[in-house]
């Protein structure tokens, strides 16, 4: 059935036209609406507007099949993995009750101690639910616990025993000998990306130190295929959804190459276990994290990872309670059984912006790991993998600062009287247990919000809440949007507003601002009634003892020391206000 049969045909050219008209109604005179509404990411990739057929890149192929950009299995859905970082077999027992089907457990100082992780086994059905290590340097302890449970019970343990480098081959020599079940090699691309690094750069170096690993691997004996087999992979899944999408779909189709050059194809369906991204999760107003991580995990979902952790919504702020872990399983509950997501093999499969986005990706990812091999491999090229990262994070940086990276409850429309929730302080893992992780020579682990928490920390510690007087000009239409506005700019860092109300006699004004108690003031207004008042405002303003005049627009005026407008370099302003408002930082 056409369902399009009764209607005109459209081109790109049609669309085009229209576009045009619109932009140029909306202010926007261009005569390229591809231009125009492009978008970039930190990959150097643009992003269209609009994409069709001729921007498919090529047959993607089918799921569990070479290149295995569709899938490396060509079943649907995921196994529900949680985190655990304390001895609680109670919480691990909640959670396999509660609908995980695997676990993912730190072990060492300042989590897990070795000697506690056979209790918190104890009653884990070993053969049923998987168990995926994170113990560094105490791999093989950690697992000579694992194995001495399943011989104990007569049962073949599944999962990955965490380790990497000397450590992995050992392990990975009995784990073919003795528990084909298990894996023992992971490779965590997670540090770069905590690190503030692109979809491309966690990808190229994630490859680069799989192929690291292969080396390792083969050099001790076993074959390509054999240690193909003992690799898995862990990816960030952040909230911008169709990023994680291409990037996990893309991470398949860069191992299955690797794979393909080694001479073992057939064994390059690349594991993934996606994780709810650390940098993206904010300890102010910490309940928006459960829309990032649904989010997330959706895009985990439908982007093919085989396992998937959703971190819980107070991660960030110390250990997560029984609530959160539930709400993290049941996030993953709802998607899988509710929703329907994993009864579909890849549904963003032959999406025209999907698949010219994965293939785009891939190229760039190819190009950064050549880059490192180039330069000798992953810990040859740490000097030029970190100012990589460091690129990619200070562009980033750049744009959560000017608000073009928008992070909601804290950046966007922050509640600045909110409750903060608080949990036990955590205790970071030792460089022992998670070197990848916490280890002080290596990347930096960053969260995208903290520049602006920590001035919301900072107003929250004064004894009076610091505050901006908003001298709003003309009647309550006139005002509302840029008062709006600079509210909530302010607000990102903590700071009060208080403002005059309609009207525009200076000397009110002035008046009200005196009996604010501020020494900070913005205009706010329509560009008609700054055009008419903003001068003789602001001169009397700085009469009755403004430090500093801002207006909410872009015009110039007496007595106006600068501008507040969306795109201004936020922080800064923040920052510039505490010192006037003499608030020491």
């Amino acid at each position: 059935m056409e369902l399009a049969s009764g209607f005109a045909s459209i081109t790109r050219d049609d669309w085009r036209a229209l576009a045009v008209e619109v932009l140029r109604r909306s202010g926007v005179d261009t005569d390229s609406p591809e231009e125009a509404l492009a978008g970039a990411t930190y990959d150097g990739m643009t992003v269209a507007p609009l994409y069709d057929p001729d921007d498919l890149p090529g047959d993607p192929g089918l799921p569990g099949a070479y290149p295995f950009l569709r899938g490396s299995r060509a079943v649907a859905g995921w196994d529900v993995r949680q985190r655990h970082a304390l001895p609680d077999p109670e919480a691990v027992l909640a959670d396999l009750e509660g609908g995980v089907t695997s676990l993912w457990l730190v072990v060492g100082p300042g989590a897990i101690p070795v000697e506690s992780l056979g209790a918190v086994l104890a009653e884990v059905y070993l053969d049923l639910a998987p168990v995926v290590l994170e113990a560094g340097e105490l791999a093989e302890e950690a697992a000579e616990v694992l194995f001495g449970l399943a011989a104990e019970r007569g049962v073949a343990p599944r999962g990955n025993l965490g380790a990497a480098g000397a450590l992995g081959l050992r392990l990975a020599r009995r784990c073919l000998a003795d528990f084909p079940g298990l894996r023992a090699v992971t490779v965590d691309a997670t540090p770069y990306h905590d690190a503030g690094g692109g979809d491309a750069d966690e990808l190229g170096c994630s490859i680069a130190r799989g192929v690291a690993e292969l080396r390792v691997l083969t050099g001790g004996g076993l074959s390509v295929a054999q240690a193909l087999d003992q690799i898995d992979f862990r990816y960030a899944a952040t909230d911008d959804q169709f990023a994680t999408i291409a990037k996990l779909r893309a991470a398949r189709r860069l191992w299955a190459r690797v794979a393909e050059v080694c001479g073992a194809a057939e064994h390059g369906a690349q594991r993934q276990h996606a994780v709810t991204s650390s940098a993206m999760m904010t300890t102010r107003d910490p309940w928006v994290n459960l829309l990032r991580t649904a989010v997330a995990c959706f895009a985990a979902g439908v982007g093919g990872a085989e396992a998937v952790t959703v971190q819980p919504f107070d991660a960030c702020l110390g250990p997560p309670d029984a609530f959160s872990r539930r709400i993290a399983r049941n996030t993953q509950s709802l998607l899988l059984e509710e929703s329907g997501l994993g009864r579909v093999i890849d549904p963003a499969g032959g999406s025209y912006y999907v698949e010219h986005r994965t293939a785009e990706l891939a190229e760039r990812a190819w190009a950064w790991f050549q880059e490192i091999e180039a330069a000798g491999g992953i810990e040859a090229a740490s000097g030029r993998v970190s100012e990589r990262l460091a690129a990619t994070r200070a562009r980033r940086d750049a744009d959560i600062a000017h608000r073009r990276f928008p992070i909601t409850g804290v950046s966007e429309f922050p509640n600045i009287h909110e409750t903060p929730l608080r949990r036990p302080p955590a205790v970071e893992p030792g460089p022992q247990a998670a070197p990848s992780r916490t280890s002080t020579d290596g990347p930096p682990k960053v969260r995208y919000a903290r520049a602006f928490e920590d001035l919301r920390d900072l107003a929250d510690a004064q004894p009076e809440r610091p505050k901006v007087f908003l001298a709003t000009i003309g009647p309550l239409a006139a005002y509302t949007a840029r008062a709006s506005f600079a509210a909530n700019l302010f607000g990102a860092g903590g700071l009060d507003t208080e403002t005059a109300g309609p009207g525009a006699d200076p000397e009110q004004i002035a008046t009200a601002f005196a009996v604010s108690g501020s020494r900070v003031a913005c205009l706010c207004s329509t560009d008609k009634l700054y055009a008419q008042h903003a001068a003789a405002v602001a001169t009397a303003l700085v009469r009755a003892g403004a430090r500093k005049v801002w207006l909410a627009g872009k015009g110039h005026y007496e007595g106006v020391d600068a501008n507040l407008y969306a795109g201004c370099d936020a922080l800064a302003v923040l920052r510039e206000t505490f010192d006037d408002l003499e608030v020491t930082r």
